[in-house]
């Protein structure tokens, strides 16, 4: 397959239901299926309501949906500059080792430097070592120093209610 066979399209309103099935199939791959509540609904609008807050496209080769990268907008302080977090990147099983993910990446990538923004970041699970080395191949590199956190659930709602 050539890369030119690959055919990278931002998504659509009519794409919703099969990133949503993608999501679907990349949280069953990382072990993560009983986490998945969004709806149909919930990423219509995340992604084409009245205000927006994330993009996707969609990978095609010959027609059938290979893949998708899910991003959105950050603001780095340090640079004073705004940068891309990509949340979601899957290629199908069928599609791997075909250069589908590295497209997707290399869309985004581009997308990022078009706009100005300055950093292009994601996070991968530490178990995953075929996407850890994939991203290396490409020039990625693992940042150690940072160890994420989050918030989700009733303890957000503790945190939303503290008052000292």
């Amino acid at each position: 397959m050539q890369s030119t066979d690959i055919r990278i399209d931002p998504a659509t309103p009519a794409d919703v239901p099969l990133i949503l099935a993608l999501i679907r199939e990349l949280a069953d791959y990382e072990k993560l299926s009983d986490q998945v509540v969004s709806t149909d609904a919930d990423l219509e609008s995340g992604l084409f309501g009245s205000n927006p807050i994330a993009s996707a496209v969609v990978a095609r080769v010959e027609d059938q949906a290979a893949g998708f990268a899910l991003y959105f907008r950050t603001f780095s302080t340090f640079l004073g500059k705004p940068g891309l977090y990509l949340e979601d990147l899957y290629v199908r099983p069928a599609f791997r080792g075909r250069s589908v993910g590295k497209r997707l990446l290399s869309h985004v990538a581009a997308h990022a430097l078009a706009q100005g923004y300055a950093r292009f970041e994601w996070a991968v699970l530490d178990w995953n070592a075929p996407a850890r080395r994939f991203y290396e191949s490409l020039g990625a590199q693992a940042n150690s120093s940072w160890i994420p956190y989050r918030v989700t659930g009733e303890a957000l709602q503790r945190l939303a209610a503290a008052k000292s």
